[in-house]
């Protein structure tokens, strides 16, 4: 399946039904009054997060959509029946954005089952039988339905994921992937081997979470550059982050300060997330150098990296083991923030 992770739409809730013009004919009613029901409701326009997608695919193929409008009322006081909602079904971690400079954000589908009611279809219209009064026995009048409103928006998903991975091209983080989870991102010895975020489930020790890989950063990525600003954006709502340095490269600790600088530029608050760090591809460098650059990386990050090797299986175990206590220390904090104080009372 192609991953799209943005698309641009058009939707137009449903207009509603025409009131009818009717009088009452019955055998011995000579002046049977209006009788004509009013016009049904146009459909609404409903977006539903839903689970099994994880792409927006679908809308480069279809990007119209309709609701239906309501019917038209008739004789005997009939309301027409109102036109059906068009529910559109989007991946969870959808964002429903204006099409404006600002791109203003309209809704965010953050949950599976959200849904949320982006244009409500038109009013039906009145019949004549509400045109009735005591001057007006017999008025012909009535009223068209109201029209439905249009709008273009941007659909832009953002993945849903516990840790996300970054680091510059070709550091290992799709091999890393690969041999944790049970994906199958294409790997190669060439930047930008992978082109579109990658999502694998993680099993270690009883507990499971949700590993994002996004294609490899370049300086520049958060003004656009390599259309890394898009790639940025899946790794908003991960809990935490694994930044993988190539330890074979050639300045690792310089590659880590641009893939920074860069979750600094990009804003949303990365920089700040809970931070991993691994030294990649260990097992190509020898020794004596492996520990010269884990001491010159953590004086500059602050933080003592992990050395692995993915093909081989090395240091994967101790770098599972602290993604976990990170994830329960980012879990638990959060708790903590929404828990209401003991003196606090709804009296």
């Amino acid at each position: 399946m192609h991953f799209l992770d943005q698309a641009k739409i058009y939707v137009r809730s449903g207009a509603g039904g025409p009131g009818a013009v009717s009088f009452r004919r019955e055998k011995f009613v000579e002046f049977g009054g209006p009788d004509g029901g009013d016009g049904g409701k146009g459909g609404d326009v409903v977006f539903e997060a839903v689970a099994g997608l994880n792409t927006l695919i679908d809308f480069r193929y279809t990007q119209h959509f309709r609701a239906p409008r309501g019917k038209g009322g008739a004789g005997s006081n009939r309301t027409g029946a109102g036109g059906k909602d068009l529910v559109i079904r989007v991946p969870v971690g959808t964002q429903i954005l204006a099409d404006d400079e600002e791109r203003s954000l309209l809704a965010d589908l953050t949950q599976e089952g959200q849904r949320v009611t982006l244009l409500e279809g038109g009013m039906g219209g009145r019949g004549n039988a509400s045109y009735k009064t005591s001057t007006n026995r017999a008025p012909r009048q009535h009223q068209p339905g109201i029209d439905g409103d249009e709008l273009w928006v941007w659909l832009r998903l953002k993945l849903l994921a516990d840790t996300g991975l970054v680091g510059l091209p070709n550091a290992g983080k799709s091999t890393l992937l690969n041999s944790v989870t049970n994906a199958s991102a294409k790997v190669g010895a060439y930047p930008f081997t992978t082109l579109h975020p990658q999502l694998g489930v993680v099993r270690h020790k009883g507990v499971e979470f949700v590993l994002a890989d996004i294609p490899g950063l370049i300086e520049g990525a958060a003004e656009g550059a390599g259309i890394g600003d898009r790639f940025l954006g899946h790794v908003e709502r991960t809990r935490v982050l694994l930044h993988l340095v190539d330890a074979a490269g050639e300045n690792p600790v310089e590659a880590w300060r641009i893939v920074r600088d860069e979750l600094a530029a990009y804003g949303a608050g990365l920089d700040h997330k809970p931070e991993i760090l691994a030294l990649s591809r260990a097992d190509l460098v020898d020794a004596g150098k492996l520990d010269r650059l884990s001491r010159d990386l953590a004086k500059a990050s602050g933080a003592t990296p992990h050395p692995i090797s993915a093909p081989l299986g090395e240091g994967i175990e101790g770098l599972l083991d602290a993604i976990l206590e990170a994830l329960g220390s980012e879990a638990a904090a959060a708790e903590e923030e929404i828990q209401p104080s003991g003196d606090w009372s709804p009296l």
